[in-house]
């Protein structure tokens, strides 16, 4: 069985809009089994995409698009459906009637382009949308299922929750329970995490696993096959433990996770408070960590102390340290790290400073070197880091680090 997705809409191919409905498509089908082979992108035109859905109908089982389902002239996705697959475009008068419906609930009146969204090729039934005026369609013919639906995320989401999983679940599904879980590590690159578990990789069968990178993070998909959702628990957790074995000081969280919620959550618990100085990452550290709700429970302030001036007059950073050792020292790191704890009275003082770039680097101290350090009740450390890449990577990996390192030191103590 072979799935694939096409995306309709020109403005994806200008790079005006960011393709996030097939990710979020392909994840959902490799929730419930169904393996995604291709993927295609295709602007506003008849032609190319009548000659893309003609290329997928000959080479998958089911085919599902996103776009081109609105009401103007450049909406062409359900003409080209009905061609492709030779069948007449048959006006939906109940369809129709929902469509006016709508528009009458929202107070707005329809225009008459609105009718094209009530025609569906012969046999097609159309799929609600409970978010937007457009329908999908859904048809099955020859043994092909091929879906359409809105390019707008919110509106496509909808449908394929509330209709067109539970539809494939049901039509393709061989009475088995497909799981997955997504451990999540930080602080190890791709490459060194796969080798401390080559064995493990290579063993797998079912449940398998499959690394993903992404920045300052490397995550371990298992997903496991079972004939109930206990017996592919029971896999996932027999494999999970091996692996908490070999990596477990690396992971961090599990599937929706995230390293702010985690040490966020070990704030909570522990009643700690917390204060940062941040230098190169620019207040981002304090911005990830007042992005969970709550977190003025744990969150007592945060200073962008750029300049030396400002590391001096806020911080109390010594001028001799800063004249010595510079501002991108593990002396000035621990000295802000001190000073934030002391001048907000928080439990914890953590602090930044590094070079950034794309300028400002010498032989001694090239861009991307960063100091942070943590200081608390029982003294500071400091860290020293490389970082390469752009000056955004260099901050992000700044505070995904500093992060990590704060919760390894709270989990220490706890």
């Amino acid at each position: 069985m072979k799935a694939e997705i096409i995306t309709i809409g020109t403005e994806l191919l200008l790079g005006q809009i960011i393709d996030s409905n097939s990710q979020w498509i392909g994840q959902r089908l490799a929730e419930i089994g169904v393996n995604l082979y291709y993927k295609a992108t295709v602007g506003d035109n008849k032609e190319r995409v009548l000659d893309t859905l003609k290329n997928s109908i000959n080479r998958s089982d089911i085919i599902i698009t996103t776009g081109g389902l609105g009401p103007t002239q450049d909406d062409l996705t359900r003409e080209c459906i009905g061609e492709a697959l030779g069948l007449e475009l048959i006006k939906d008068e109940e369809l129709l009637m929902d469509i006016r419906d709508y528009f009458d609930k929202m107070g707005h009146e329809m225009a008459d382009n609105n009718i094209k969204q009530a025609y569906l090729p012969e046999g097609a039934v159309a799929i609600d949308n409970p978010e937007g005026t457009a329908p999908g369609i859904l048809i099955n013919q020859d043994g092909k299922v091929i879906v359409a639906m809105p390019g707008v995320p919110i509106e496509m989401k909808a449908m394929m929750i509330e209709t067109v999983l539970p539809y494939l679940k049901k039509k393709f599904s061989k009475g088995e329970v497909i799981k997955s879980r997504v451990i999540k590590t930080c602080g190890i690159g791709e490459s060194s995490l796969e080798e401390l578990i080559t064995d493990i990789l290579t063993e797998q069968t079912n449940p398998t696993i499959a690394p993903l990178a992404s920045q300052g993070e490397v995550k371990l998909r298992l997903t496991a096959k079972a004939n109930s959702e206990e017996e592919a628990d029971r896999l996932i957790n027999l494999k999970e433990a091996k692996l908490q074995e070999r990596i477990g000081e690396y992971i961090y969280g599990y599937d929706d996770d995230n390293l702010e919620g985690v040490v966020a959550k070990l704030l909570w618990d522990q009643k700690l408070t917390i204060a940062t100085a941040e230098s190169c990452t620019g207040g981002l550290i304090g911005d990830r960590l007042t992005s969970i709700a709550g977190s003025s429970a744990y969150f007592e302030r945060g200073i962008i102390s750029y300049s030396n001036q400002a590391k001096m007059d806020l911080l109390k950073v010594k001028k001799s340290t800063l004249e010595k050792y510079g501002a991108v020292s593990s002396q000035t790191a621990k000295e802000m790290a001190k000073g934030v704890r002391n001048l907000s009275k928080t439990d914890i003082g953590l602090s930044t400073t590094g070079i950034a770039g794309p300028g400002g680097e010498s032989l001694e101290k090239p861009v991307g070197l960063v100091y942070m350090a943590i200081a608390d009740k029982d003294g500071v450390e400091s860290y020293r880091y490389q970082f390469n890449g752009s000056r955004e990577r260099v901050k992000y990996m700044t505070s995904q680090m500093i992060l990590n390192l704060l919760r390894k030191r709270l989990l220490a103590k706890s």
